[in-house]
């Protein structure tokens, strides 16, 4: 009886706030609905933050990030769950820790280390820790081209660099790598993946001229987590979760007066029943 009560498809996201809306568990947790799953939260840290900037933070206390984990573990049945947002070596470490005391399914990471204004969200100490401890562990991460420079030590500027860049990141444990290509000056935003089997891809899509697009990275992670958690493979997985925030750029909604939300629905809309 337990199981069937328990039987619809739930998700985890492990990661900090944004007040702002756009951005951290807010954004995941409005994907994760918008993809028919059902969301909880460990929340790492609480930002002041809106389109604008990143204004403060801070990150939560251990006692409280385990005491978290232990709740949601003691009730739900997580099928997948994602990183986000983890401010620091310690925090990283209290993280990992967890992963490894609670089956939570599939992970996947999003190494958010810098906010789209361009606030430090990672401290420099933690990326090792990441890379050491946190992505062995990882079903599928998603750096953009900043972010997979900062875990390679290499510049990235072509596309062989992404492919060099995916297999480096790959020899730290990580079974599937996505390095995301929005950072780049092409009129086209091109994603490489490099999938545990060897199977390697590109995924293409016309580059929006906007500025709200505060939150890609979550939403593409908590989409992958999503499809994921209802049994659907990596590769789906991943090639939805690029559909779904192509169109939350595409179909722009006017909030804030920086670097704005996606529009959360804007796939379901264009794809009624998907």
């Amino acid at each position: 009886m337990a199981e069937e009560v328990n039987s619809f498809p739930q998700t985890l996201t492990i990661a900090g706030t944004d007040s702002g809306g756009g951005a951290g568990v807010m954004a995941d947790i409005k994907t994760m609905q918008e993809r028919h799953v059902f969301s909880a939260a460990v929340i790492v840290a609480v930002t002041a933050q809106n389109t604008i900037g990143v204004q403060d933070f801070a990150a939560l206390s251990k006692k409280l990030i385990d005491e978290q984990f232990a709740s949601v573990a003691g009730d739900l049945k997580i099928k997948a769950c994602k990183t986000g947002m983890l401010a620091d070596a310690e925090h990283v470490e209290i993280v990992v820790e967890n992963l490894k005391k609670y089956d939570l399914g599939p992970l996947i990471v999003d190494p958010v280390m810098i906010a789209k204004g361009g606030a430090p969200l990672l401290a420099d100490d933690a990326i090792d820790t990441v890379k050491r401890d946190l992505l062995p562990l990882a079903t599928v991460v998603t750096p953009n081209l900043p972010e997979a420079e900062r875990l390679t030590d290499m510049t990235i500027k072509t596309p062989e660099d992404m492919q060099a860049a995916a297999k480096k990141i790959r020899a730290t444990g990580v079974k599937n790598v996505m390095i995301k290509g929005g950072h780049g000056d092409t009129d086209k935003v091109t994603d490489y993946v490099l999938l545990e089997n060897g199977k390697e891809f590109w995924l293409s899509a016309p580059r929006v001229d906007t500025v709200r697009t505060h939150g890609t990275g979550d939403t593409l992670s908590s989409a992958m987590t999503a499809e994921i958690a209802k049994g659907h493979d990596i590769e789906s997985a991943i090639r939805v979760a690029k559909d779904f925030v192509e169109a939350a750029i595409r179909n722009t909604i006017q909030v804030g007066h920086g670097h704005g939300p996606l529009n959360h629905w804007a796939y379901g809309e264009e794809r009624p029943g998907k």
